[in-house]
């Protein structure tokens, strides 16, 4: 009977204590997973939860609809590499040295990725980093080679290099979808990195889009024939014309002879190459579905060129930039469904944070250019939509001035690993969470560096909150610009010197010369800059 009842207080204690742990592995609430889906020069114009007037993306907007959509999402400084080395550090250019697309990135920066894989989280990288060969904190990945190709591209692993055939976007997302459906370690959560190269120039849409998107007519921005009368010499004297700077054969698609034939004769013979290079990836399967569209585009313009003036070509142009991109981007909402449907048919979903942004705005026409660059809306708005089910209400929608600096702490505040102490971004989950008094900021940070280089944006730094921007041109010009963001959303008139705003001016230069040192960037920090230009002989590379 002793030992009965000895036993079955044995039972019962056991049964307590695991029931006691059975309760406290409840109470320890899961790490999420986080898939980081960026796009290349993805214009938040050209996603129809901003503005549907260009293009229909349902699953990237299924992101929104079921999460949150920033329309005040900015970068640190427009331009692919840079922005990208800001993701990965939080911190901005002129700290982590990766000013430019030129000067390479120090390798002894802490990227977040490795403080995710320090943390047990299962990390992979898929598609375009645009520097370096080898991610650091990443267990697998397969990159591609700089820019990348549309068609058939070559990817870089830790094994070597290889090649796959088909369109690059449907290439990307086959490699996420078989890593997270053959490779994942279901016992550990997951850091994902899911990069289009697309729609970044020379814009090359998968046959099935390019057959339909070559037939639809665009409507044109109001300022697609801006004459920069209400802006400084930076704008004047950037070479991002659609008219002028756009080729007429990689950016336009008509053929290198058809130009010649027509005496098209562009700065550089850079446009031609390209076009020959991309062209001649092609199987012979995919050059005849391409010549069966655009072969027709070029007997049309052959015959339209010789009666065309400015106005139409530039009409042309837009149209035919237009096509293409849009093309693009159709193939990368497709994928993007076909990553979400996978999440839900998988249950992944409930726990998994799905992030869409790009590494910069772009221009669609606006101010008649294309490309980026600039502290001006188009270029340094980007988009940002974010998803978490049961922790960001539905629908939500905030214009708080948000940055990708800030993409590292929330990530890592997310997953509950503590941020190094100088990473300079903020947590975004106060307004993830629906605790906006949390929230504080209320003006970022932008510099731009790459002076001279493509399209010779010139040098500036500035400061923007939701009501004003101020800009300063430093380099080979001194001049100063300001913005009434709501007065004239287009930004069309410089105010600076208006004697209306002269306390606003007044107020903004101190705040300005406050958020520098915050930043730790300093006139001393622009001039070491342009001496490494200097000393390294960069000019202008005409395109």
């Amino acid at each position: 009977m002793k030992t009965t009842a000895i036993l079955s207080k044995i039972v019962l204690l056991t049964t307590f204590l695991g029931l006691l742990s059975c309760s406290s592995e409840k109470q320890e609430p899961n790490r999420p997973n986080i898939i980081f889906i960026m796009s290349d020069d993805h214009a938040y114009q050209a996603i129809s939860a901003y503005d549907d007037k260009l293009i229909a993306t349902p699953n990237i907007d299924r992101i929104a609809d079921e999460g949150i959509l920033f329309t005040n999402a900015s970068v640190t400084n427009s331009i692919c590499a840079p922005s990208r080395a800001t993701i990965l550090t939080g911190k901005h250019a002129h700290i982590h040295g990766k000013i430019d697309n030129i000067h390479p990135f120090d390798t002894t920066n802490v990227t977040f990725p490795q403080l995710f894989q320090d943390a047990g989280y299962q990390t992979a990288m898929f598609g375009k980093l645009h520097f370096g060969n080898n991610p650091k904190g990443v267990d697998e990945f397969m990159i591609l080679p700089g820019q990348g190709d549309y068609y058939n591209p070559d990817f870089i692993t830790a094994d070597g290099d290889t090649s796959i055939v088909g369109y690059v976007t449907d290439v990307i997302t086959d490699l996420t979808l078989g890593w997270l459906q053959n490779k994942r370690d279901e016992e550990k959560p997951f850091l994902l990195f899911y990069l289009h190269k697309a729609p970044h120039r020379e814009w090359l849409p998968a046959p099935r889009h390019f057959k339909e998107f070559t037939q639809k007519t665009f409507p044109e921005p109001p300022t697609l024939f801006d004459d920069y009368s209400g802006r400084g010499t930076a704008a004047k004297e950037a070479e991002m014309s659609i008219l002028k700077h756009m080729t007429i054969s990689a950016d336009n698609k008509i053929y290198p002879d058809v130009a010649d034939d027509l005496g098209i004769h562009e700065k550089s013979d850079w446009g031609k190459r390209v076009f020959n290079q991309k062209y001649g990836r092609f199987t012979d399967e995919q050059k005849a579905a391409w010549d069966e569209v655009y072969g027709p585009i070029n007997e049309e313009f052959a015959e339209m060129y010789p009666e065309m003036d400015s106005t139409d070509l530039m009409k042309w142009k837009y149209q035919r930039y237009m096509q293409d991109y849009l093309g693009c981007i159709a193939s990368v909402d497709e994928n993007v469904g076909r990553v979400l449907d996978y999440l839900e048919e998988s249950g992944l979903s409930e726990n998994t944070i799905v992030v869409y942004t790009s590494d910069q705005g772009f221009y669609l026409g606006e101010h008649g250019w294309f490309d980026k660059r600039f502290i001006y809306d188009e270029s340094f708005k980007t988009p940002l939509l974010v998803k978490w089910p049961r922790k960001i209400a539905s629908g939500t929608v905030s214009d708080e001035m948000v940055q990708n600096l800030d993409f590292a702490q929330t990530f890592l505040d997310a997953a509950g690993i503590e941020a190094p102490d100088d990473m300079q971004g903020e947590s975004l989950m106060p307004l993830l969470t629906g605790n906006t008094d949390e929230w504080t900021r209320d003006a970022v940070y932008y510099h731009y560096y790459e002076y001279p280089g493509f399209h010779m944006v010139k040098r500036h730094y500035g400061m923007v909150t939701r009501e004003y921007k101020l800009a300063h041109f430093y380099y080979d010009i001194d001049e100063w610009e300001l913005y009434d963001r709501h007065a004239d959303p287009l930004e069309l008139n410089n105010v600076y010197d208006d004697p209306e705003y002269a306390d606003v001016v007044k107020e903004l230069k101190m705040q300005l010369e406050d958020i520098r040192k915050k930043y730790k960037d300093s006139d001393s920090l622009d001039q070491q800059f342009i001496r490494m230009y200097e000393e390294r002989g960069i000019t202008n590379p005409v395109n």
